[in-house]
């Protein structure tokens, strides 16, 4: 097996004046790329980086961070991608739970992650690199089961795990992707993925060991999907990986027919939405958590469909298996939903420093013929289609319980995508136990006047009431980590300035309208309500709704329900109900109780 380094530098050797690497108006071939590396490699050697070594590259997006992380893997040490963005404190705390011994960073950041034990080295200036004397050879202690990078993913109990790969998952990895994607030196790819993202290891070594050619992208770019699409109609990309909340716009956006791009590939996230038919290019869809090797399965999505189900994650990628078993770890019948474990040669080492982790999440594989073969328990939930592809249905710990029911909120961002004034969306839930509501975030097209009932309306066409949101908020972007997934502690919190509009105000006109409408008022804390407010759509919940439903069988006596009130959420609907059910009860009385009735109403009113 021919492994990264190694094929970078054949890929010198057969291409030197080839363009590896593209940042705005600057370029650097191949030849310079390989030899940048050999002589910084060379550097690292003499400092003591070895086999099993981890060193820190902290890096801007830059031809320096990609020589620095080749540099890593031609001395045969192993390479911890760092963003310098991130919080200084844990930027320490990474370093220091890898024992990295070397860290590569700008001037800016030496003092700062400078440590006992760790030698922190300046990599400002390429000149000074590609003019020393001394250069070395791709490093012949490169072996499948070497270190190739670490990469810290947070945990769960918010302190960052690293995730071990070796040169072996790469390598698989890469050879894959050239071989699925067709991948040659006449392409063009992207780099756009966060720097500490396993992503950017998928978007940088197979483009290398292709002899193609990689671009970088700006930061303000990367985060646009406006920017993006004219960006890689400009560079002339052919191959772009887009996290699925930037890639989801561009399905639906207009493209030029002779765009370069002729794969658009998307992962991170949940796929909601499926491609337009007149797209000039295929759209793939890749899942794969950290652990193994950023893709474990990939699939091309079919244009044109509307379905409200989700399209899928794929089949297996090379040397790759995918079980979906039960809680006793079986097999579970075709068609059933069960965990994904990913088995084969795209399964990390582990958990670095943790073995207790490592075991509980990389366990044996049974169904595997190679001694000490194990396979990762995903989280996640899947069901295998009778053509073989896996159909994704959330994280085990992610579904949402509302009002008795689970809940994927994946499903209904499918639906709300289809909206023809919703650009893109996310749903989460909201309010602690017994109280757990929906709040739908969305973007709006602009091109199509949205309110909170043609939002509602239109998912209730598709959708049960139990999964409907309370509450939508507008947005003008989702907020989006720096690897690209969406940072749902960054969602704003719901309130009246992003409320989408609501049904033209129509004041109550009976005594009993503005009976219920003064105990809504009071209860939801606002000043007025209409007689068509969507009770929770103006912040009401299935609390709030307790309350007003007892308050209503106090004031007017009648034995109304929550059921009645989920069932027509208006003034004007819950106005009608108690009238129905004040007439039933007078219909059921003798003339002295029923004049009594009368009386309490109209006092009531």
């Amino acid at each position: 097996m021919s492994f990264i380094p190694h094929l970078v530098a054949e890929a010198a050797i057969a291409a030197p004046q080839a363009i590896a690497l593209e940042s705005g108006s600057a370029r650097m071939t191949y030849g310079e790329l390989d030899a940048a590396a050999n002589r910084f490699a060379a550097h690292l050697k003499k400092l003591g980086a070895r086999e099993e070594s981890v060193v820190g590259v902290c890096l801007p997006r830059s031809f320096e961070q990609i020589v620095a992380c080749l540099s890593v893997l031609k001395a045969g040490a192993a390479y911890l991608p760092l963003d310098p963005a991130w919080p200084h404190d844990r930027l320490r705390k990474v370093l220091n739970d890898a024992r990295s011994p070397f860290v590569v960073t700008t001037a800016s950041l030496f003092d700062i992650l400078s440590a006992d034990g760790r030698t922190a080295i300046v990599f400002d200036k390429l000149s000074a690199i590609l003019a020393a004397p001394e250069a070395c050879t791709v490093s012949g202690a490169v072996r499948s089961e070497t270190l190739a990078y670490v990469i810290y993913t947070s945990g769960s109990t918010g302190e960052p795990k690293g995730v071990e790969i070796t040169h072996g998952n790469l390598a698989n990895l890469a050879s894959w992707h050239r071989q699925a994607f067709g991948l040659t030196n006449v392409d063009r790819t992207s780099h756009l993925a966060g720097l500490a993202f396993d992503a950017s290891a998928w978007e940088v070594w197979p483009t290398l060991t292709a002899g193609a050619s990689l671009v970088l992208t700006d930061e303000t770019t990367r985060t646009s999907s406006e920017l993006l699409k004219n960006w890689i109609t400009d560079r002339k990309i052919t191959v772009a990986f887009i996290p699925t909340v930037l890639a989801e716009p561009l399905m639906k956006a207009s493209w030029p027919v002779r765009t370069s791009l002729r794969l658009l590939l998307t992962g991170a996230e949940a796929l909601h939405t499926f491609p337009a038919r007149n797209l000039p290019f295929a759209v793939v869809n890749n899942y794969g958590p950290t652990e193994c090797t950023v893709v474990a399965t990939s699939g091309r999505v079919p244009a044109g469909r509307s379905d409200v189900t989700l399209p899928t994650i794929g089949s297996a990628i090379s040397n790759t298996q995918i079980y979906l078993l039960d809680e006793d770890r079986k097999q579970v019948a075709r068609g059933e939903s069960g965990e994904i474990y990913i088995g084969g040669a795209c399964v990390g080492r582990g958990y670095r420093n943790r073995p207790e982790l490592t075991g509980e999440r990389f366990v044996a594989d049974p169904f595997s013929t190679i001694p000490g073969a194990r396979m990762y328990r995903t989280g996640d939930l899947g069901r295998r289609l009778p053509d073989g592809e896996v159909a994704f249905e959330g994280r085990v710990d992610e579904q949402e319980k509302i009002r008795g029911y689970r809940v994927e909120p994946d499903e209904i961002v499918t639906v709300l995508n289809r909206h023809a004034g919703v650009v893109s969306s996310a749903v989460i839930g909201a309010g602690k136990d017994g109280d757990r509501r929906l709040v739908a975030y969305f973007v709006p097209s602009g091109g199509v006047p949205v309110t909170a009932e043609s939002l509602r309306d239109f998912l209730a066409r598709f959708l049960p009431d139990h999964m409907i949101p309370g509450t939508f908020v507008k947005t003008a972007a989702l907020p989006l980590t720096a690897n690209g997934k969406l940072d749902k502690s960054a969602l704003p919190k719901p309130a009246a300035n992003n409320a989408p509009a609501t049904s033209q105000y129509r004041a109550p006109v009976t005594p009993t309208e503005r009976r219920i409408a003064e105990i809504v008022a009071k209860v939801l804390g606002v000043d007025h309500v209409g007689v068509d407010d969507n009770f929770f759509l103006i912040g009401g919940h299935s609390l709030l709704g307790t309350q007003v439903v007892l308050q209503v069988r106090q004031t007017f006596g009648v034995d109304l329900t929550l059921r009645h009130l989920f069932k027509a959420p208006t003034v004007a609907n819950v106005s009608s109900s108690v009238e129905d059910l004040i007439l039933q009860k007078i219909q059921s009385m003798s003339d002295e109780e029923a004049q009594r009735q009368v009386a309490r109403v109209s006092v009531s009113g």
